[in-house]
Protein backbone atom coordinates (compact mmCIF):
# COMPACT_ATOMS: atom_id res chain seq x y z
CA UNK A 1 0.00 0.00 0.00
CA UNK A 2 2.69 2.56 0.74
CA UNK A 3 6.16 2.74 -0.96
CA UNK A 4 9.19 4.65 -0.06
CA UNK A 5 12.25 5.75 -2.11
CA UNK A 6 15.19 5.60 -0.53
CA UNK A 7 17.04 7.12 -3.44
CA UNK A 8 14.93 10.24 -3.67
CA UNK A 9 15.65 13.62 -2.63
CA UNK A 10 12.37 13.89 -0.94
CA UNK A 11 12.67 12.99 3.09
CA UNK A 12 10.92 10.49 3.75
CA UNK A 13 8.83 11.39 6.14
CA UNK A 14 7.82 13.65 3.29
CA UNK A 15 7.22 10.35 1.10
CA UNK A 16 4.44 9.19 2.97
CA UNK A 17 2.71 12.05 3.84
CA UNK A 18 2.57 12.06 -0.12
CA UNK A 19 1.26 7.98 -0.09
CA UNK A 20 -1.59 8.69 2.45
CA UNK A 21 -2.82 11.97 0.58
CA UNK A 22 -3.02 10.44 -2.25
CA UNK A 23 -4.47 7.46 -1.32
CA UNK A 24 -6.99 9.42 0.69
CA UNK A 25 -7.81 11.11 -3.25
CA UNK A 26 -8.06 7.74 -4.91
CA UNK A 27 -10.73 7.07 -2.47
CA UNK A 28 -8.72 3.70 -1.22
CA UNK A 29 -8.76 5.37 2.25
CA UNK A 30 -12.25 6.53 3.21
CA UNK A 31 -12.96 8.37 6.64
CA UNK A 32 -12.43 6.92 9.97
CA UNK A 33 -10.33 4.33 7.87
CA UNK A 34 -7.66 3.17 10.55
CA UNK A 35 -4.19 3.37 9.45
CA UNK A 36 -1.05 0.56 10.47
CA UNK A 37 0.51 1.31 13.75
CA UNK A 38 3.69 3.60 13.74
CA UNK A 39 5.31 0.20 15.12
CA UNK A 40 4.34 -1.99 12.35
CA UNK A 41 4.64 0.24 9.13
CA UNK A 42 8.25 1.40 10.44
CA UNK A 43 9.15 -2.46 10.82
CA UNK A 44 7.11 -2.93 7.80
CA UNK A 45 9.00 -0.26 5.27
CA UNK A 46 12.23 -0.83 7.67
CA UNK A 47 12.46 2.27 8.49
CA UNK A 48 12.84 4.44 11.97
CA UNK A 49 9.28 4.48 14.23
CA UNK A 50 10.40 8.30 14.76
CA UNK A 51 9.96 9.07 10.70
CA UNK A 52 6.19 7.45 10.99
CA UNK A 53 5.62 9.47 13.45
CA UNK A 54 6.38 12.72 11.89
CA UNK A 55 4.64 11.31 8.86
CA UNK A 56 1.55 11.02 11.09
CA UNK A 57 1.77 14.54 13.26
CA UNK A 58 2.24 16.25 9.85
CA UNK A 59 -1.18 14.64 8.49
CA UNK A 60 -2.89 15.42 12.41
CA UNK A 61 -1.36 19.02 11.91
CA UNK A 62 -3.37 19.41 8.17
CA UNK A 63 -6.24 17.98 9.15
CA UNK A 64 -6.01 14.81 7.44
CA UNK A 65 -6.00 12.05 10.28
CA UNK A 66 -6.69 12.03 13.80
CA UNK A 67 -5.27 10.13 17.19
CA UNK A 68 -7.65 7.81 19.41
CA UNK A 69 -5.81 7.55 22.55
CA UNK A 70 -5.29 3.81 22.87
CA UNK A 71 -6.35 3.40 19.52
CA UNK A 72 -4.29 4.38 16.67
CA UNK A 73 -4.53 7.12 13.85
CA UNK A 74 -7.46 7.39 11.47
CA UNK A 75 -8.33 8.82 8.51
CA UNK A 76 -10.87 12.61 9.52
CA UNK A 77 -14.09 11.86 8.89
CA UNK A 78 -15.46 14.41 6.25
CA UNK A 79 -16.08 14.07 2.83
CA UNK A 80 -14.85 17.60 1.76
CA UNK A 81 -11.37 16.06 2.69
CA UNK A 82 -11.22 14.26 -0.43
CA UNK A 83 -12.38 17.89 -2.70
CA UNK A 84 -9.94 19.34 -0.36
CA UNK A 85 -7.04 17.33 -1.57
CA UNK A 86 -7.90 17.85 -5.02
CA UNK A 87 -8.20 21.23 -4.77
CA UNK A 88 -4.68 21.67 -3.33
CA UNK A 89 -3.12 19.28 -6.01
CA UNK A 90 -5.03 21.47 -8.95
CA UNK A 91 -3.34 24.90 -7.19
CA UNK A 92 0.13 23.12 -7.48
CA UNK A 93 -0.29 22.54 -11.49
CA UNK A 94 -0.97 26.19 -11.79
CA UNK A 95 2.29 27.50 -12.03
CA UNK A 96 3.62 25.41 -14.49
CA UNK A 97 0.73 25.36 -16.72
CA UNK A 98 0.94 29.26 -16.39
CA UNK A 99 4.75 29.28 -17.43
CA UNK A 100 4.56 27.05 -20.77
CA UNK A 101 1.74 29.33 -21.56
CA UNK A 102 3.23 32.63 -21.19
CA UNK A 103 6.33 30.80 -22.92
CA UNK A 104 3.60 30.40 -25.91
CA UNK A 105 2.83 26.80 -25.72
CA UNK A 106 -0.29 26.35 -27.46
CA UNK A 107 -3.25 25.38 -25.80
CA UNK A 108 -3.68 22.30 -27.11
CA UNK A 109 -0.50 21.19 -26.99
CA UNK A 110 -0.99 21.76 -22.96
CA UNK A 111 -3.98 19.84 -22.38
CA UNK A 112 -2.43 17.11 -25.13
CA UNK A 113 0.16 16.64 -22.48
CA UNK A 114 -2.00 16.26 -18.92
CA UNK A 115 -4.13 13.55 -21.02
CA UNK A 116 -0.83 11.86 -21.85
CA UNK A 117 0.10 11.98 -18.00
CA UNK A 118 -3.34 10.89 -17.06
CA UNK A 119 -3.29 8.08 -19.13
CA UNK A 120 0.07 7.03 -18.96
CA UNK A 121 -0.42 6.82 -14.74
Amino acid sequence: MFSIDSRSRVAIYEQLVQNIIGLIARGVLQPDDQLPSVRSLARDLGINPNTVQKAYQELEAKGMIYQAAGRGSFIAPGESLTDSIVQQKLKEARPPILSAKKAGVPRERILALVDEIYEKE
